[in-house]
């Protein structure tokens, strides 16, 4: 992968996202290229916005955070400015800068909505041409990426996030954590479910990946899911978006918001593949 793209707008949470990203960009050997979005109504974050100054002052602010955390980056460290929906602009400029990646943070359900990183981080997944990996504003960033659970049920898509999700593992040295999901008594799903997990198995042992296999059974799948990953002391969940379309747009389905709402784990959402074009390098 040769560029992660990281959303910021100076509140905690967009910093914390930041440093997750410049964290993995090392790991990878990836560049990182950071967006500001002028969208006018960003409020309660460091900037004071009046009309002639606050675009100056994000841009002091962007040059210090690549000053504090990214001098030793040995990588590329870059940043864009743009005006505009927030979630629109992210994915424009993750296709300009053919980025494999996007991070972006959430606040998950502390309260602090008005940030627009956390209210438009289903959007930011939604709208994105490629992976996005959304992370909570209290996340613990002492700790590497070397377990990621991979949740596999009975819908033929659901092996859409394989190979990006191998080839990140791969890159990390990370062991990936099959779960195949079962929420119903129907036989004949829990034969598909089971069947995906095989194609799986054989696809991660052929790209030589370290992995393990368990089963979930329950209704709601989202908890357990979280549950799982954090007892197993996990660093990633990897699900597939499960888009919807509404009057307004697109939107994430109800599994996937919930996951990037509720998960203290970093969450890897992968888009269905007519959602992007953009390939893993």
């Amino acid at each position: 992968m040769k560029n992660i793209l990281v959303a910021v707008d100076f509140s905690k949470g967009s910093i914390q996202a930041y440093r997750y990203a410049l964290k993995l960009a090392v790991l990878i050997k990836s560049n990182l290229n950071i967006i500001w979005v002028d969208n006018e109504s960003t409020i309660d974050s460091a900037l004071s916005f009046d009309d002639t100054s606050y675009r100056n002052e994000a841009i002091t602010n962007l040059n210090e955070l690549i000053n504090t955390y990214a001098s030793d980056f040995p990588g590329s460290v870059s940043y864009k400015i743009r005006r505009g929906k927030v979630y629109q602009e992210v994915a424009a400029m993750a296709k300009i800068s053919e980025s494999n990646i996007i991070v972006a943070g959430t606040h998950g359900v502390t309260g602090f909505e008005q940030y627009w990183i956390g209210s438009n981080a289903y959007r930011i997944v939604s709208y994105a041409p490629c992976p996005v990996i959304t992370v909570r504003f209290d996340y613990g960033l002492e700790r590497d990426i070397k377990n990621i659970v991979l949740p596999i049920d009975s819908t033929p898509d659901t092996r859409e996030k394989v190979a990006f999700t191998c080839d990140l593992a791969r890159l990390l040295g990370a062991r990936l954590h099959i779960i195949g999901l079962l929420t119903t008594n129907l036989k004949s799903l829990h034969r598909k479910t089971i069947s995906n997990v095989e194609q799986v198995k054989k696809y991660c042992k052929s790209k030589e990946i370290d992995f393990s296999v368990a089963e979930i059974e329950s209704a709601n799948v989202t908890k357990e899911i979280v549950a799982y990953a954090v007892e197993q002391n996990t660093d990633l969940i990897a699900i597939m978006t499960e888009q919807q379309r509404s009057a307004s747009g697109l939107l994430l389905g109800p599994q996937a918001q919930q996951l990037v709402n509720y998960s203290p784990v970093p969450v890897l959402s992968v888009q269905p593949q007519e959602m992007h074009n953009l390939t893993l390098r």
